[in-house]
């Protein structure tokens, strides 16, 4: 055996094999100390910007020497292998390098969005401006990824030969094929569509506040196809994205994040209805739930046994609005039952011959010997 022959660079695959990996490995060296050179920047870095490219980018570029130096070595070591199997790892290389190049613009949308939303803030109570930025932003990032992403696909697909054939003969009979995935995809596109629709005319933003088949909850994702709807008790409810073009819905938080609740009382006629007034606006005065916008009392029905009276109040969000209303419900509770529980709820009767009737009454006399209480009204 010649040993000469063994070393000729080139007639030994061998050597080749172990240049190739020898590159290889050198990339990934050469990479992993350019993360650790640039980690520091990153993470002193005041720019926004900065700090999510070195963020985004730390796996990207840990296959970019690689890729690089492997395309650059395999121009000279070509010769050492087979026709064969030199085309087929030059072809592996390309199809790497395009996957890689498509991974590496696809990140460049999030560097954008994660600029985006450091700009517009979604934590402080006039949020709605941020909401309507980040929910275009979102849309549009996974759109143009998804675009991104097809466009790489049919690139890989055409360095492959035979694929090239099959898109010639498909090409030849275009007009039947696009009839065909038009019909096919027709439910899809009519979603991707709505999804469009959603993203600029904004019916629902990202946190928007809704309620949607009964369910109260808030926006929390929206995708090309569907949108994830966080219910107060953690579930989440998934509903198609065309929802909400075909369907009503309730959005609390469509203009502005500021409500308006009530509490209903139901009370005897005897009740002092300025106690009750003043009462609620000490509530509301004492609380940082209520935005000092809208305090009212009202009288807004009278029945045969009680008459209603209705308790208005505002707060900044939703959350608020629900702890003032528990709140305000709770307080005048225990203020009726300590301050004037003969004005509890309360069922009349009276003896006559000997017989028990009963008999509707709105005097605000006190309760004779013969009155029955009802609920927690006393006799």
């Amino acid at each position: 055996m010649n040993i000469t022959a063994f070393f000729n660079p080139l007639t030994d695959p061998l050597v080749g094999t172990l240049v190739f990996a020898g590159t290889v490995a050198l990339g990934f060296l050469l990479s992993t100390v350019l993360r650790i050179i640039l980690r520091p920047f990153g993470s002193r870095s005041r720019s926004v910007a900065v700090r999510s490219i070195m963020n985004r980018y730390r796996k990207p570029i840990l296959f970019f020497f690689p890729l690089l130096l492997s395309a650059f070595a395999l121009s000279f070591i070509r010769p050492l292998f087979p026709a064969s199997a030199a085309s087929a790892i030059s072809h592996l290389v390309q199809v790497l390098f395009v996957a890689w190049g498509t991974w590496a613009l696809a990140k460049l949308f999030f560097v954008v969005e994660d600029v985006v939303f450091d700009k517009y803030t979604v934590d402080v109570r006039d949020n709605l401006r941020a909401r309507k930025v980040r929910t275009q932003t979102r849309f549009m990032k996974r759109f143009a990824s998804a675009v991104l992403a097809l466009l790489g696909f049919g690139i890989i697909l055409t360095t492959f030969g035979t694929v090239r054939q099959v898109g010639t003969t498909l090409l030849a009979s275009a007009g039947v094929v696009g009839i065909i995935i038009g019909f096919a995809a027709q439910k899809a596109l009519g979603l991707v569509i709505a999804g469009f629709q959603v993203a600029f005319t904004q019916p629902i933003r990202l946190d928007d506040v809704v309620i949607v088949e009964g369910e109260w909850g808030r926006i929390e994702e929206i995708t090309l196809t569907y949108v994830v709807v966080r219910i107060w008790d953690l579930r989440r409810l998934i509903i198609p994205i065309n929802f909400f073009i075909d369907k009503p819905f309730q959005n609390w938080t469509r203009v502005s994040a500021d409500l308006l609740g009530t509490v209903f009382l139901y009370l005897d006629y005897s009740v002092p209805v300025d106690a009750i007034r003043k009462e609620h606006e000490r509530l509301l005065d004492s609380s940082a739930l209520w935005d000092r916008k809208v305090c009212g009392v009202q009288v807004t029905d009278a029945t045969e046994k009680t008459m209603e009276i209705r308790l208005l109040m505002s707060a900044g969000d939703s959350g608020s609005l629900w702890d003032l209303r528990c709140m305000v419900r709770e307080k005048m509770i225990c203020f009726v039952q300590e301050n004037h529980p003969e004005s509890l709820p309360r069922f009349r009767a009276e003896l006559q011959d000997g017989r028990l009737e009963s008999t509707v009454s709105s005097d605000t006399t006190p309760p004779s010997d013969t009155e029955v209480s009802e609920g927690t009204g006393t006799s």
